[in-house]
């Protein structure tokens, strides 16, 4: 019996279970267009038309890169800097100009989502020059821009 479940995960599914599949995954998370169709293509034979299907379900509203993108930012955007933000939405598949546009907002917000990450992790100013090199270091793994960590430290010296 579990042989012949294991052989049944093995074989290729037709479109419909493409399609229910396709469903399952967004039924549990946003997925870009681009993260949706590497999932699948591992399912997808020759003969499937991937692109079309992705095409319906966007057409369908079942799949919206800009709404995974705004979940995406909300979620992230009081731990990470818009530079780490943009870095992993490009690595989920969108476009150079969706993504500038919709880190403005985490740009504008981001000194004081830097100052409260700084304050969590490190609950007292530098003592050091070489504690303040680590501290902003830690920052900058964190994806916040140089010019908005010069700023938090510009401000927390006065």
């Amino acid at each position: 019996m579990l042989q012949r479940l294991v052989q049944r995960k093995m074989e290729k599914p037709p479109k419909n279970d493409l399609r229910d599949r396709a469903l399952r995954l967004l039924a549990r998370r946003e997925h870009t267009r681009a993260e949706l169709a590497q999932k699948l293509s591992r399912f997808a034979d020759e003969h499937d038309d991937l692109d079309s299907l992705i095409d319906e379900l966007a057409q369908s509203g079942l799949v919206s890169d800009q709404r995974f993108a705004e979940h995406f930012i909300a979620a992230k955007q009081k731990r990470f800097g818009h530079l780490k933000i943009a870095y992993e939405l490009k690595a989920k598949g969108l476009d150079a100009e969706s993504i500038k546009r919709l880190t403005v907002t985490s740009r504008e917000q981001e000194l004081d989502a830097a100052r409260e990450v700084w304050r969590k992790k490190f609950p007292s100013p530098p003592s050091s020059s070489a504690e303040k090199v680590r501290q902003m270091r830690f920052l900058q793994g964190r994806g916040f821009s140089g010019d908005t960590i010069y700023r938090l430290f510009k401000t927390t010296e006065q």
